[in-house]
């Protein structure tokens, strides 16, 4: 990301963050599935991979308007716009993607769910790490549209405020 003329430019990647960023991201994936899957299991077993299984047309639906319409503009605003604003005015990069986080977190408040406050403090954690090693929207927004899709795939959906199979 650069900033021209007092506007955002995103850019590409370079290529040296390609090959971490996919090995760090399937580490971290398969800790998401794991825990998740075991959550969706003994909470509401009935969700397992319910949508997939029951409206596999909706659920390709919401990985694209998941994916295009929510994760994309999320990840301009809390990260890419966030960074280039205000990451001068903090010096420690830990208090930094704490607070990016939180906000990420509190920005969720109107879906009513503590689970969904958990899950976006933590995603918010994972992200502004992320971006702040790559300064990547692209990277950042791939990395949180594969463990948020991932949770609609598992069955986490309508726990989540999305639509469920029933």
């Amino acid at each position: 990301m650069l900033k021209r003329n007092g506007l955002l430019k995103l850019t590409f990647p370079q290529k040296a963050y390609w090959k971490p960023f996919w090995r760090e991201t399937v580490i971290k994936l398969i800790v998401v599935m794991v825990v998740t899957g075991l959550y969706v299991f003994f909470v509401a077993p009935d969700k397992l991979f319910s949508v997939l299984i029951k409206k596999p047309q909706l659920w390709v639906i919401i990985l694209f308007v998941y994916t295009f319409l929510s994760v994309w503009p999320q990840e301009i605003i809390y990260r890419t716009f966030f960074y280039n604003r205000y990451e001068v005015l903090i010096k420690n990069k830990w208090l930094f993607i704490f607070i990016n986080a939180i906000l990420f977190s509190l920005a969720h408040l109107f879906l009513r769910s503590f689970l969904v406050q958990v899950l976006t403090f933590i995603g918010g954690l994972l992200f502004a790490y992320t971006f702040q090693r790559t300064k990547s929207t692209t990277l950042v927004s791939i990395e949180h549209a594969i463990y948020g899709n991932w949770l609609f795939t598992v069955g986490m959906g309508e726990m989540l405020a999305f639509p469920g199979a029933d």
